[in-house]
């Protein structure tokens, strides 16, 4: 159920939830754990990306690998060359624009979560 649960990018639970009530067929395992077939994954995956098991509300889906979620402990605003920005420090400290900042509500005591791709860091309020 866990491995099932990373490959469709949603919690254990979801899975638990869904084999349930039926929605992912599910088996006994030798150990008697719950178990989903490889096939059957691949066919509940493949219709999901169809929109017929939609992700549930307020899933964020990324590329990104690495991500590290933490609370705002700062919002300090700067002036980096022509552009207003904002360092977010959440064990990770970030140049977001004072726009985003404002946009996203960010602000002390926030969770979010920080993905870093390549160069940028991109900050989810979550």
């Amino acid at each position: 159920m866990g491995q099932a649960a990373q490959l469709l990018r949603v919690s254990p639970e979801t899975v638990r939830r869904w084999a349930e009530t039926g929605r992912l067929p599910a088996g006994p395992g030798p150990d008697g754990s719950r178990i989903v077939d490889g096939v059957v994954l691949a066919a509940f995956a493949k219709d999901r990306v169809a929109g017929l098991h939609p992700l549930p509300s307020g899933t964020v889906v990324t590329s990104v690998r690495n991500s590290f979620a933490g609370i705002v402990t700062a919002v300090q605003p700067d002036d980096v060359g022509r552009w207003r920005s904002s360092r977010v420090r959440t064990g990770v400290v970030s140049v977001v624009t004072g726009e985003s900042v404002e946009e996203l509500g960010i602000t002390v005591g926030a969770t979010v979560t920080a993905r870093v791709k390549s160069t940028e860091v991109h900050i989810d309020l979550t």
